[in-house]
């Protein structure tokens, strides 16, 4: 539907986009047009480890179906305040450290009620979340063996994060695990069941 506009996680780097915008790069996801700059987004707040950070994300239009795009930076997800890196470092801690969400709110210098939505979301999510991630390992390495659940959905999902990331690194080379998490899931990783998932390309 024109006019109609949808999220696009993009770099970090605003200069890696604006130079991917002008080259035609960057794809519409809705129809593999490719996208032009159009704009820019309301502005956001992330909150990050050194403090908050002013962001004003770009907006593109496909030059094929017209529909426009705001483009976020992997550094942070869908309807979250704070950086990817913080939730994941959190959800890492509580999953798989086996700790509190209070300790480790302390730990972070965040509120208790952020921290344990983020667990709640993730463990609600965690079979789609673990489906997910199984199909990208093996979309990235074709010669990986089965994989099934082994334990509780969200210790799953946090494991099949790991491999799928692990087979992106040795595909393509070193990349941050919670920013790459962002991009795989288009910033969906802790959204409801209103923002599926993209298909796994």
């Amino acid at each position: 539907m024109p006019g109609r506009h949808q999220l696009l996680i993009v770099d970090a780097d605003v200069t890696v986009v604006e130079r991917d915008l002008a080259a035609g790069v960057l794809g519409c996801p809705g129809c593999s047009g490719v996208l032009g700059p159009w704009g820019w987004a309301r502005r956001r707040v992330l909150r990050c480890r050194a403090g908050e950070i002013a962001l004003v994300p770009r907006r593109a239009r496909c030059r094929g179906c017209a529909r426009t795009h705001v483009l976020l930076g992997e550094r942070g997800l869908l309807r979250r305040r704070d950086e990817v890196d913080v939730i994941g470092e959190a959800l890492t801690l509580m999953v798989a450290g086996g700790r509190g969400h209070r300790r480790v709110a302390q730990g972070l210098g965040l509120p208790a009620g952020t921290v344990r939505g983020w667990r709640r979301a993730f463990v609600a999510g965690g079979e789609a979340i673990r489906m997910l991630f199984t199909r990208w390992a093996h979309a990235l390495d074709a010669q990986l063996g089965r994989t099934a659940p082994a334990g509780a959905p969200s210790t799953d999902a946090l494991e099949s994060i790991a491999i799928a990331c692990r087979a992106w690194v040795l595909r393509f080379g070193p990349r941050a695990v919670w920013p790459l998490v962002c991009s795989l899931t288009q910033g969906a990783l802790l959204c409801n069941t209103s923002c599926p998932f993209p298909a796994v390309r």
